[in-house]
């Protein structure tokens, strides 16, 4: 599995979810199928009038999630970027051609009321679930930055087996200290929580750990 292979994915999903955050900090997701897939990342279509339209020029910071139906989930953190002007007509052209449901919602001229966005910066997550164990993996397109998830086990680690023994994939291996198979975790917090000792820890997203009696 890569990047690309992801897009590929999400290309053949056809309809993403795409979630952002309005200006009172309620989340906000729409589905959109008005996209151009190309190997460095793709372009999708809103009209300038929406709510949508808005959040994404304020600041861009978005999040777009395909789930498949052999229970793979893709998501992708991102920022979008309005198309230069000049590359407008075009894009727009292209995702027309290849969604002819479109001009149905935009007959003829109508469609210069849209803005097209691209996405070529973003960290990817790949999430199986129809696997045994699940697996799990991370990768960037273009110059997005994978961030430090889920747990791990310093070496305050007793090795009395509880967070072994409470792992739902078995993804914890004996040790001094015991390890954790980042690929099959599920970040369920089953470790964290089971550890009597305070010995696993949590990434805050950002490469920090946060400590058991941090958590809030």
């Amino acid at each position: 599995m890569d990047a690309k292979t992801c897009l590929e994915k999400c290309r053949l999903v056809g309809v993403l979810s795409f979630a952002t955050v309005d200006g009172e900090g309620n989340p906000q997701i729409r589905c959109i199928s008005a996209i151009h897939f190309e190997e460095d990342g793709f372009y999708f279509f809103t009209a300038r009038g929406k709510n949508f339209c808005r959040e994404l020029l304020e600041n861009g910071k978005v999040q777009i999630l395909a789930y498949t139906r052999f229970k793979e989930m893709i998501r992708l953190s991102a920022k979008a970027s309005p198309v230069p002007e000049a590359e407008q007509e075009e894009k727009i052209n292209r995702i027309f051609d290849e969604q002819p449901y479109l001009a149905n919602v935009y007959p003829g001229g109508t469609r210069k009321i849209g803005i097209v966005f691209e996405v070529k910066n973003a960290e990817i997550e790949y999430f199986h679930l129809g696997v045994n164990p699940i697996f799990r993996e991370s990768y960037t397109l273009g110059a997005g930055v994978v961030s430090e998830k889920g747990y791990y086990i310093t070496d305050s680690c007793i090795g009395c087996g509880k967070c072994r023994n409470n792992c739902p994939q078995s993804c914890i291996v004996q040790g001094k200290p015991y390890r954790i198979s980042q690929k099959h975790c599920l970040h369920c917090g089953s470790c964290y929580e089971s550890c009597p000792v305070g010995a696993v820890r949590k990434r805050d997203g950002k490469g920090k750990a946060v400590r058991k009696r941090d958590r809030k």
